[in-house]
């Protein structure tokens, strides 16, 4: 399971005496426990048998790979952020906090493999112009979800729609 890789990890991390990645990993596991709480407390409304809560409260690998693909996202959009301030420094920082985390996520689709499903997603839908874009982007990341960006399929879906 991928949240016992990640503990792994940091262990080897903290043994190894690597701050970054130990540090990087506990966020990573804090966010994994808080989304744990906040599915717990929503089936904790239904669910009385404290033993059956716990277990269906854990996250599978798919929820894991949700919540290490928002923290790439944060880190991205402070890359942005600190190159926009002048501070390459953090931004370099940001980066290899993204690449470390990117060996976490399942193999990424190519643009091409991306563009395919968006195209089909097109005619499934039937969308003809950009009103419809929600939709589009709608079907394609419930595919998709994990594999590629969803920056990568906006842009995809806008130049698709716009032809």
């Amino acid at each position: 399971m991928l949240k016992d890789k990640l503990q792994g990890d940091m262990m080897d991390a903290l043994k190894s005496g690597n701050s970054q990645k130990r540090t990087l990993l506990g966020m990573v596991l804090t966010a994994i426990k808080n989304r744990e709480f906040e599915k717990r407390t929503k089936l904790s409304k239904t669910e009385k048998d404290i033993a059956k809560l716990e277990e269906q409260s854990k996250l599978n690998d798919e929820e894991i790979v949700e919540v290490i693909s928002s923290e790439i996202k944060k880190r991205k959009d402070a890359i942005e952020q600190y190159e926009k301030g002048g501070r390459p420094d953090l931004a370099e920082q940001e980066k290899k906090e993204a690449e470390m985390l990117m060996t976490y996520m399942p193999e990424q689709m190519s643009e091409e493999d991306v563009r395919a499903e968006v195209k089909k997603a097109i005619n499934e839908t039937g969308a003809k112009d950009m009103k419809e874009m929600g939709k589009v982007i709608g079907a394609v990341m419930a595919k998709v979800k994990g594999k590629a960006d969803g920056q990568t399929v906006s842009r995809i879906v806008k130049e698709e729609l716009s032809k």
